[in-house]
């Protein structure tokens, strides 16, 4: 069956762009300046991921990939104890933006699934502007304090103090955040962290991914997560910026109440 005749409550085939169709850059440009997320399928091969990838990013290295720029997900057996590592074991990880402890984190991550998990490695992602939308509503003064220039410590030894929320000047918000041991809250923004992973968990989303899957993101505006695995699950991941112009994180939302989404 194919994927565009899931339900349209399904994530993937909300979002879901056939990459193959004619038109379908435009589509997918189009799409990730409006909603900073879309699906894709049929990326059955290493060549065909990085095919894909060449048309949308400027591929960013790091740490932790290849010589191609993709990184491969799995259990290294030897990583899941060391702190920013987490996501080479097999546990659980907490909800974040990519490469948070540096000052310019790439705009774009392209996340594709290979093998899933003989069980659980679900995907969660949630749309920062859900988060923004519903703190600014029921804890106002969370959003203020979140939006401090110093606001949390990001990283290691050489990471960054840098606000969760941050004004780009143009009536856009960006996002950064990781809840892990590699952040430091400031005292007076500590309290609100509770809010924050609440208003997170709310508004999460599953994301089904089969072999082939994946979804493109921007960065700067959804948080993804994973729940623990068994077996060998294999993700690629590529990390980079757009090719194409895309304004940074969301809009600011107006005053109307946006509708609650079902949560996982």
């Amino acid at each position: 069956m194919s994927r565009a005749a899931v339900p349209s409550r399904d994530l993937f085939a909300e979002h879901y762009v056939d990459h193959r169709a004619d038109g379908a850059k435009e589509i997918i440009t189009s799409r990730l300046r409006r909603h900073g997320l879309v699906t894709l399928d049929g990326l059955d091969s290493r060549a065909a991921v990085l095919k894909l990838t060449a048309k949308y990013l400027d591929i960013v290295s790091h740490r932790d990939s290849d010589s191609d720029g993709l990184t491969v997900i799995h259990n290294t057996r030897r990583h899941h104890d060391r702190p920013g590592f987490a996501g080479l074991g097999a546990g659980a990880l907490a909800p974040h933006t990519e490469r948070s402890g540096t000052p310019s984190p790439p705009r774009l991550m392209l996340f594709v699934c290979a093998r899933p998990a003989e069980e659980g490695g679900d995907t969660f992602l949630t749309d920062g502007l859900d988060v923004y939308t519903d703190l600014a509503a029921e804890r106002p003064e969370a959003v203020e304090a979140l939006s401090e220039d110093l606001a949390g410590f990001f990283g290691g030894q050489d990471g960054v103090f840098a606000p969760v929320f941050r004004s780009t000047g143009d009536g856009r918000v960006s996002v950064r955040l990781r809840l892990d041991d590699l952040v430091r809250w400031n005292p007076l923004v500590n309290p609100h962290i509770p809010a924050l992973t609440v208003a997170i968990h709310r508004r999460r989303q599953r994301l089904l991914l089969e072999a082939g899957d994946a979804y493109l993101i921007d960065n700067s505006r959804w948080l993804h997560a994973r729940t623990a695995f068994a077996g060998p699950r294999r993700m690629y991941r590529a990390l980079g910026n757009p090719r194409f112009s895309l304004p940074a994180g969301f809009a600011l939302p107006d005053r109307q109440t946006r509708p609650a989404l079902e949560t996982a």
